[in-house]
């Protein structure tokens, strides 16, 4: 529980976690609505995969990350997620914002990572 705990101690975790709440993110989109370098999101969300909490699932050259479905079946993981849910301070509306007007087009993004 320590563990989960510290993983969840990270205010950027917490954040990528709400946005994946709302459906699956690849490593360019969430690096573009929480203006991080997408080496910091894949850290961040290799810590959030380490502890079960998301999975990734390959499409063509991108890894899409999602909540996993299983911790959404216990009961006290999932009040846990609607907590993280129900967070609602300005960095959070700013993260909402963001969601709603950013598009990042990972198909304009080639093999090689360069924009």
């Amino acid at each position: 529980m320590y563990k989960l705990f510290k993983t969840l101690g990270s205010k950027s975790r917490l954040r990528i976690l709400k946005m994946l709440l709302i459906r699956k993110y690849c490593v360019c989109e969430i690096s573009g609505i929480l203006n991080l370098s997408d080496s910091t999101i894949s850290e961040h969300l290799k810590k959030l995969k380490k502890m079960n909490l998301i999975r990734e699932q390959k499409q063509s050259y991108w890894n899409y990350y999602y909540i996993n479905p299983e911790i959404k079946r216990d009961k006290n993981m999932k009040k846990l997620l609607n907590i993280i849910k129900s967070l609602n301070n300005s960095i959070y509306q700013k993260d909402r914002k963001k969601i709603k007007n950013h598009v990042i087009k990972c198909n304009n993004i080639n093999k090689g990572g360069n924009k």
